[in-house]
């Protein structure tokens, strides 16, 4: 029997989770509101020769690629990816990334603004006994997901290093994924540590990893608490938009009970 999980967000209108210039708003207009247009396309028609005068159901959407459950192109991290390379947009990453073995790390209760290191990925493998094999996606529970839908969610979770990250990919892994806003720290903790410290090495390190290794990783994931460890397909194709930094994925997994 075959199981499928959804693990997409749904896009929503006005929702308070992201920052307030990339928060989506969609117009709806619905079968009446639409009437008159529809008639037009069809030469003298009039609302009155549609069904009950109803158009058709349309949405106009004001939306950031990075809006939803989304997947990030090695272009949106720096120009640059694989120590020179001119970095991939989302229509330019080869469609086999996108599906694979999937394998979930939980660490959700490290809590809000913990810093993965590649030795807690370390210890997490050798704990649920799994060694990495090219192609694996891997993704990470990081105990913001509860908070979705609330402006909470943008300080919430745990984030990746840089190493955690260069862990990951020298293992073959090339999508990674996680619950969270991003992949890296919450950025308003990570804020607040650089004017604390001033140290410029931790602003957006987990993704700046892609400055040494090509990868790509998935953000606002959900339902990951629903999947096992390991013993999915995973699949995360993104919308194919010229030249952009990220595309929307309907990501689901596939259980084979």
């Amino acid at each position: 029997m075959r199981k499928i999980i959804d693990l997409s967000v749904a896009v929503e209108s006005g929702l308070p989770c992201d920052p307030p210039n990339q928060i989506p708003h969609i117009k709806y207009c619905n079968h009446k509101d639409t009437a008159a247009e529809m008639a037009g396309f069809f030469g003298n028609a009039t609302v009155d020769d549609l069904p009950e005068g109803n158009g058709w159901a349309i949405e106009f959407i004001n939306i950031s690629t990075h809006s939803g459950t989304h997947i990030d192109a090695p272009y949106h991290y720096y120009p640059t990816m694989n120590n020179g390379e001119k970095a991939w947009t989302i229509d330019e990453v080869p469609l086999d990334w996108f599906i694979g073995d999937g394998v979930v790390v939980d660490f959700s209760t490290k809590g809000d603004g913990y810093k993965v290191t590649a030795s807690d990925m370390e210890e997490y493998f050798k704990k649920i006994n799994y060694k990495l094999k090219a192609g694996d996606i891997v993704l990470v529970r990081s105990g913001a997901a509860d908070r979705w839908g609330t402006k909470e969610y943008l300080t919430a979770g745990c984030g990746m290093s840089r190493e955690a990250t260069l862990w990951l990919v020298e293992k073959g892994v090339q999508v990674v994924g996680t619950d969270g806003w991003s992949w890296d720290r919450p950025l308003p903790l990570i804020a607040k540590e650089f004017n604390e410290t001033g140290n410029k090495d931790i602003i957006w390190e987990g993704h700046r990893a892609g400055i040494e290794k090509a990868y790509c990783h998935l953000e606002k994931l959900t339902n990951l608490d629903k999947l096992p460890a390991t013993g999915f397909k995973f699949y995360c194709f993104p919308i194919k938009i010229k030249a952009a930094s990220a595309g929307w994925v309907r990501a689901i997994a596939i259980i084979e009970e």
